[in-house]
């Protein structure tokens, strides 16, 4: 377990090199406008990683916003956010946390996949497949970086 942690780690660190944190809004699913989904995902970082399979859920809100958490019991893993002007990424298993202004980085797939499922097309090098059963698959050609997975 230690090493697939190093190993992520040393993928994202790689990724998010000159970012910086800045406070997002608190989250409230309460709150009118959020469409909240769940489901499976397997999750690959590069080429030569590993998968990892685990819960999903997304999150949009009629705003523009949007939460993409991924859990491999009991934790989570991954939660990125987004809004309008800025994005946010948390690593919770190692206590990270990146953040910026404008567009989120093009490296990572946790960002394009709410926007791809909404039928926008993700920027290069990310190809998206969907069928027509609600199985999908957001990948990177470029780096090997791969989700896939369904929503209930």
């Amino acid at each position: 377990m230690n090493i697939l942690k190093f190993q992520i780690g040393l993928a994202l660190a790689v990724f998010l090199t000159a970012c910086s944190t800045r406070p997002l809004p608190p989250i409230n699913f309460t709150e009118p406008g959020w469409k909240i989904q769940q489901g499976q995902v397997v999750w690959r970082a590069q080429n030569d990683a590993p998968e990892i399979a685990g819960e999903l859920l997304l999150a949009t809100h009629l705003d523009g916003r949007t939460v993409v958490q991924f859990t491999k019991a009991p934790y989570p893993w991954v939660i990125a956010q987004t809004t309008p002007k800025a994005w946010k990424l948390e690593i919770p298993v190692q206590d990270k946390k990146y953040s910026g202004t404008g567009k989120p980085p093009k490296r990572l797939a946790w960002f394009y996949l709410p926007p791809a499922l909404q039928g926008i097309a993700p920027p290069a090098p990310w190809l998206f497949y969907q069928s027509e059963n609600k199985n999908w698959q957001l990948v990177n050609k470029t780096s090997g970086e791969m989700l896939e997975g369904y929503l209930e």
